[in-house]
């Protein structure tokens, strides 16, 4: 029995809605987004299954340069009109696990008190979805859950992002669970079903970059009107590697992100002062440095990259920012690869700036 797809996908937003319960989506059965692992482990996060080995849980696996936790890293995005996606579709449950659960809350949620009119209609409708092969245009049903094919594939579900503050956002992933083949792409209509792509993404989100500290010449105390060279060594200024993976039988995918610096963006922290260059951009050179190292005899040089301050910082510190530029691209399963938008990440250093004392005579 077929259907408008724009009423069953209504019917299964609104039964969703009403029913949030069912799919107990933030239990630990959920392919959920829960990476707990620190920077640079790699921590696998699964549920059980039954005797055919078909999980009932699949978590994202960070490993390399994340945040701690599960947390958003450090990089900053230059496009601004970029996010990461606030939500997508994974492998959920085998056919009897999902029989089992989603089964049981149906007929929980039809004994509670006052699911009549609209939401009862909308959960018999989900119950006869995977029952008894109610579907809709381009979106077939399915007769007793799948159970015939346990083994053969898993249904995939909705999983919110954590780290999206739009709760709009985060909860626009609204399809009902669906079927997907082992080794089989999920059908080309659910366009945020997990791909090497959005893993990457994700990677980037979680991705945890170096401090910039530059070394200075002089170090943390200066002169007024004297040049104040700057510069980062090869060894301190190195590309970075996020990977985010996912492993369920029959579904294996995984992205790694990396990021490399390309450029130092130094800010003074006060207006009475120029940089060099002076856009304050300080390109990478050719061995991967940037700037060059003070040397005795070079104080009446110009440095490539530096500041000069026009004016003392009194009893007090400028504030010198240092931010570094990230050349953003990934690589994932299959060949897939591309860029991302860059990224920045920088942080303050105290610089003491003094008046050149006179000796009067």
């Amino acid at each position: 029995m077929n259907g408008a797809r724009h009423t069953a996908l209504s019917t299964g937003a609104v039964a969703l809605a009403l029913t949030l319960g069912i799919l107990a989506l933030a239990e630990p059965g959920y392919a959920g987004e829960e990476p707990a692992n620190t920077q640079g482990s790699n921590t696998e996060q699964s549920g059980g299954g039954d005797g055919n080995g078909i999980y009932a849980a699949a978590r994202i696996q960070y490993s390399g340069s994340v945040a701690k936790n599960g947390g958003t890293g450090n990089v900053t995005s230059s496009d601004v009109n970029w996010t990461p996606p606030p939500c997508w579709y994974a492998p959920y449950l085998g056919a009897k696990d999902f029989k089992k659960k989603m089964s049981k809350d149906l007929a929980s949620q039809m004994k509670a008190p006052g699911m009549g009119g609209h939401a009862g209609a909308a959960l018999s409708q989900v119950q006869r979805h995977y029952e008894d092969e109610y579907g809709w245009t381009d979106t077939p049903g399915y007769k007793d859950y799948n159970v015939d094919k346990d083994g053969e594939g898993m249904f995939w579900a909705a999983v919110e992002n954590p780290n999206e503050p739009d709760i709009l956002k985060r909860s626009s992933c609204n399809d009902l669970p669906f079927w997907v083949e082992n080794g089989e792409a999920p059908p080309p209509r659910y366009e945020e079903a997990i791909t090497p792509e959005i893993l990457a993404a994700l990677a980037y989100q979680h991705m945890e970059l170096p401090d910039t500290e530059v070394t200075l010449a002089p170090e943390a105390t200066t002169k007024v009107n004297l040049p104040t060279w700057a510069w980062l060594d090869k060894a301190v200024f190195d590309e970075v590697q996020a990977t985010a993976a996912l492993n369920v039988p029959g579904f294996n995918i995984q992205a790694t992100t990396t990021a490399k610096p390309v450029s130092l963006k130094l800010e003074p922290g006060t207006k009475d002062a120029v940089t060099y260059p002076a856009s304050g951009e300080c390109t990478i050179n050719a061995d991967d440095s940037i700037g060059e190292p003070y040397a005795k005899g070079k104080s009446d040089e110009t440095p490539p990259c530096g500041v000069k301050y026009l004016r003392s910082s009194g009893d007090g510190t400028y504030k010198l920012r240092a931010t570094i530029t990230w050349e953003i691209s990934w690589t994932g399963t299959g060949g897939a690869g591309g860029v991302l938008p860059n990224g920045t990440f920088g942080n303050d250093q105290d610089v003491t700036v003094q008046e050149i004392q006179s000796v009067n005579r």
